[in-house]
């Protein structure tokens, strides 16, 4: 049987999954193999040496510790892509609230309060303060294309928009989903000299951190309105705030709220609402589940954030999940073991990233017995046999 620990509240279309005689599952477990979690932060968290490992129901790891993870092999997996759907929605909010001014139109309607039935000639007469473009015909630049920024790519070719995107990373399959509207912009630079909007779409990374700052704004429209509803730190807040003031930029959206942003003209501010929809909860929760039971039951390696991703079909008596150092001679090590043990290798994968690598070997024969040698061995992190 293994032990489900949850330290937040998961949808139970997520939990129904270890409805199984194989899973214990609670917010109460002992002895957990592994942990489902969505915002705790589990910096302080002291971990069990039977946790084996942790699914963030969510695409953000910023409340996990993934390196002391990967120290201790512990496998942490997000779930990218599954509440792609409920962000993109709120970037084609954002884009009809940074043109429309409706935000700031609402704020003005509260005023007339006590005006009776002259409220809604002063509505009629005060309209005009709150005229806005239509987002049809005005180009949006898309940074970043992946689950996400496909998604809103699509969605404002649909809404009419001349469409910009920007990612030299982009997958196969997401360049394979991408509309053919959109246009590949082959540097930022075109991005931000062409782009009447600017929505990001990236990690925080040494290289997309700040990417939004005086330099690259001096490069935009005076009337740029950028949407970043991904990383509070891909922008210097500062330069944006400078931007607006100096009217070289006319709005800026974004969910990464700060006391410096409250209250400034041309900032709207929301909560990080992205994935609070019923649906997103529920595809994040299922997503996770699946992950940890794959892992847990195949020692299969999917959406992995401090791990190489490694899966393979079941075959031979017994396989031998292996996460150990990424270094020479290793493998030659292990195959050597496996043969002194009597044991013949059915199928074999070895993948690696960065300074870890994971190894799977299903064996004829009961791989049990190759466990404590395999233990032993130096640059091994741990070792897992599942019949």
């Amino acid at each position: 049987m293994y032990n489900i620990k949850t330290l937040n509240k998961i949808s139970p279309v997520g939990l129904d999954k270890f409805a199984s005689e194989n899973y214990n599952c609670g917010d109460d477990v002992q002895f957990p193999d592994a942990i489902m979690v969505r915002s705790a932060s589990m910096h302080e968290y002291e971990f069990e040496k039977s946790l084996k490992c942790i699914a963030r129901a969510g695409a953000g790891v910023n409340n996990i510790p993934l390196d002391k993870c990967a120290e201790q092999g512990i496998v942490v997996f997000n779930t990218p892509g599954a509440n792609a759907n409920a962000v993109k929605e709120l970037v084609i909010l954002s884009l009809l609230l940074s043109s429309r001014k409706i935000t700031s139109a609402m704020e003005w309607v509260k005023t007339l309060k006590g005006n009776g039935d002259q409220v809604g000639k002063l509505c009629e007469k005060g309209k005009s303060q709150f005229v806005g473009p239509e987002i049809k015909g005005k180009r949006l630049g898309v940074v970043g294309l992946g689950a996400i920024g496909v998604m809103v790519c699509n969605a404002a070719v649909d809404l009419g928009m001349k469409v910009y995107g920007y990612d030299p990373y982009v997958s196969i399959d997401n360049a394979w989903n991408l509309s053919q509207s959109v246009q590949h912009a082959k540097t930022l630079k075109e991005i931000y000299e062409n782009c009447d909007y600017i929505t990001l779409h990236v990690p925080a990374t040494s290289e997309t951190k700040g990417m939004i700052n005086s330099e690259s704004i001096a490069m935009m429209k005076s009337n740029v309105r950028i949407i970043n509803l991904a990383r509070g730190e891909l922008v210097v807040e500062n330069d944006i705030v400078e931007a607006l003031e100096q009217n070289r930029m006319s709005v800026y959206v974004t969910d990464f709220c700060t006391d410096n942003l409250i209250g400034r003209p041309g900032v709207i501010l929301f909560p990080h609402l992205g994935a609070s929809t019923p649906e997103s909860e529920d595809n994040c929760a299922k997503m996770a589940a699946k992950e940890l039971i794959d892992y847990l039951e195949n020692g299969n390696i999917v959406n992995s954030v401090n791990m190489p991703c490694a899966s393979m079909p079941r075959s031979g008596d017994t396989r031998i999940c292996i996460i150990h150092r990424n270094e020479k001679s290793m493998l030659s090590q292990i195959s050597g073991i496996i043969s002194d043990c009597g044991l013949n290798i059915e199928n074999m994968m070895n993948k690696s990233r960065g300074g870890y690598a994971y190894t799977i070997l299903d064996v004829d024969g009961n791989g049990n017995i190759a466990e404590p040698k395999l233990s032993e061995l130096e640059g091994t992190i741990n070792v897992r046999t599942i019949k």
